[in-house]
């Protein structure tokens, strides 16, 4: 009882796939974790019934200190690194919630800035959000509202007359780790840059990539710079953390908008003006466009991906008036 030990969690289904046992009381304190330790984020907790009779123990590790401090309890381990922790009990929408922490990841939570309230590009924004996602922002703080749909890039979208003109996949780094390793990411990609503007937002630092444990740091970073070269069209941001990833979306998709408004001056002056016509400039090409016509020509050209430099050109070529 006086160690702290991390055992699998038998309850098949569960989001909290560990328990952990503090030793606090005569039976302990056991509680339902999401993570082993709170590494680059807050762990969430919930308590659980009891103890199994057979645990599939992963981690013991002896206990210098552990104490309760009013809603707190702080667990101090005997060892060199990852040592001090502390376990908070509060209160959120009306019921109990507890959180792991590490001083790392409190700091991490609270980068010290401030966050503006200005809307953005001047606009209020309806943004739509994947009906798959299971924590979804809710962009409280931002002068936007938000609307439930099935999306087929991303995971928040805007669009315009009904067509998505802007997409951004959420990624904490758990999950992008595991969408790499797996061989998702490229796919996820590639349906991002399928959309005009778009990108994939990281609610870490970049810098955790290299303080990741389970998998190799080297192996992490070259997979997100070869899916970065293969897919230049869909930037992946490391934005901090999720208050911080959530505005940097909220002012992109403003940002976006605004290009789209500000990109067909002459057919507006037109709608404002009937009866007169004015020359409009015809549309630039599509890559589908491009990529079907190059095909149609014998081009070696790639499914997907950025064209190459010459088949713009010969596309050009074979259409000045485009």
């Amino acid at each position: 009882m006086n160690d702290f030990v991390v055992v699998r969690n038998p309850e098949e289904g569960s989001t909290l796939p560990f328990l952990v046992r503090l030793p606090l009381g005569p039976q302990g304190i056991v509680l339902k974790v999401r993570d082993t330790w709170p590494r680059t984020a807050k762990v969430y907790c919930h308590a659980a019934v009891e103890w199994p009779a057979e645990p599939e123990v992963i981690e013991r590790v002896p206990v210098r200190s552990c104490v309760r401090r009013g809603a707190a309890i702080d667990l101090v381990l005997d060892r060199g690194r990852e040592n001090r922790s502390q376990f908070v009990f509060t209160r959120a929408r009306g019921r109990e919630v507890i959180f792991w922490q590490s001083a790392r990841t409190t700091r991490q939570a609270r980068p010290n800035v401030a966050l503006p309230t200005q809307r953005a590009s001047g606009q209020v924004l309806e943004i739509l959000v994947d009906s798959h996602e299971r924590y979804p922002w809710g962009f409280s703080t931002q002068q936007a509202s938000t609307v439930r749909r099935a999306l087929p890039a991303g995971d928040y979208a805007v669009e315009v007359d009904g067509v998505i003109v802007a997409a951004v996949e959420r990624k904490t780094l758990p999950d992008l780790v595991g969408t790499l390793t797996s061989g998702k990411l490229r796919y996820l990609l590639a349906a991002l840059a399928d959309v005009p503007h778009s990108a994939l937002v990281v609610e870490d630092r970049y810098s955790a990539v290299f303080k990741l444990e389970r998998v190799r740091p080297a192996v992490v970073a070259e997979g997100l710079a070869e899916a970065q070269v293969r897919f230049p069209e869909a930037p992946i941001l490391f934005c901090e953390t999720r208050p911080l990833a959530q505005e940097w979306t909220y002012r992109f998709f403003g940002a976006a908008l605004e290009h789209q408004a500000s990109d067909r001056p002459a057919v507006q002056l037109a709608d404002a003006l009937p009866g007169v016509d004015l020359p409009v400039a015809p549309a630039a090409a599509t890559i589908g466009e491009i990529r079907a016509w190059a095909v149609l020509n014998g081009y070696d050209v790639a499914a997907k991906g950025r064209l190459r430099a010459e088949i713009r050109a010969a596309y050009e070529t074979a259409h000045p008036h485009r």
